[in-house]
């Protein structure tokens, strides 16, 4: 990528990937919660929809953090 961006087209970047990650979250987390549901549902694929599910919550964790820093304490 050779395109200069300035600092507020940047903050626009950053503000959309992370409204993705969490639409994203919120999709996998109701998908796993969904498949972990059934009955005759696939232990495989609930599993898988539950850690891309918290692999996109540590995506927008990691973004708020950059665009607001230190407003959410390090938990541990």
């Amino acid at each position: 990528m050779t395109d200069v961006v300035d600092s507020d087209e940047l903050l626009r970047r950053i503000q959309r990937a992370r409204a993705w990650a969490a639409q994203e979250e919120r999709t996998w987390r109701a998908r796993g919660d969904e498949l972990g549901r059934e009955d005759a549902g696939d232990p495989g694929a609930a599993r898988e929809a539950a850690v891309r599910g918290v692999a996109y919550g540590a995506v927008v964790r990691v973004l708020e953090e950059i665009l607001t820093p230190g407003r959410h304490a390090a938990k541990g």
